[in-house]
């Protein structure tokens, strides 16, 4: 059963939420203030926030970077409809994910259920002996029980959205990935139109990996269709 806190000062919205996610058997806590929202998220009590961006004195994208100081819990941001530069702001500081409100919370679920299909995979990856303890590609170093990768030798930090996207493409390593196949294989949805979720995880593991001896990004853009990873 997945853990999740909700911050947002929006009553009546937590309340649909409140009922609505606890017949899909999901555990919900609300908070209505980001700073106790963000105290809450870094309890380790929890397995996903759901963090509105407009909330008074504390919005959230300061409730994100205060969590994203110590934790890497997965985070879902709910933008303004139709405000792209909210939904980018917010993946470049660190959200797994976004939904524009007003929403159905179908939609919520259906990302919700995506996260927890990931844990899922991560906790039968921790009991399988069957998982090997690392898979090295070039300078990577893949470690899926403890959901760990290192670069050149020391572990990157990195959210549960950029590890899925990089594990997926260094485990293709040299072929081209579509954009497609990220959005389904990393993210666990279909891509839409106008989502730039995938190239915004790419800017930033694209910073955190920095550039190769040649002097080029170990991830390179193959326009048009995706991007394909660069093993050494």
């Amino acid at each position: 059963m997945l853990r999740i806190l909700l911050i947002d000062d929006d009553v009546e919205l937590c309340q649909m939420m409140e009922e609505y996610l606890g017949a899909e058997d999901f555990t919900l806590t609300i908070a209505h203030d980001g700073e106790e929202g963000a105290r809450l998220a870094l309890s380790g009590e929890y397995d996903l926030v759901v963090l509105d961006v407009m909330m008074p004195r504390f919005n959230g994208f300061d409730t994100l970077r205060l969590i994203r100081t110590s934790s890497q819990i997965p985070v879902i941001m709910l933008t303004a409809k139709g405000d792209e530069i909210d939904r980018i702001v917010g993946l470049e500081l660190g959200a797994d994910d976004y939904l524009s409100k007003p929403f159905n919370p179908r939609e919520l679920v259906a990302r919700l259920r995506a996260i927890q299909r990931r844990v899922v995979v991560r906790d039968e990856a921790l009991h399988s002996q069957n998982t090997p303890n690392i898979t090295r590609v070039g300078k990577i170093a893949i470690y899926p029980s403890e959901r760990i990768i290192e670069w050149k030798g020391e572990p990157l930090d990195i959210t549960t959205s950029e590890y899925a996207l990089l594990e997926v493409l260094a485990r293709n390593a040299g072929r081209v990935v579509s954009k497609a196949d990220l959005f389904t294989q990393a993210l666990g949805r279909a891509e839409t139109r106008y989502d730039r979720s995938v190239d915004v995880h790419v800017s930033n593991l694209r910073q955190k990996l920095g550039l190769l001896e040649d002097g080029r990004s170990p991830i390179q853009t193959v326009r048009g269709v995706g991007y394909q990873f660069i093993a050494s």
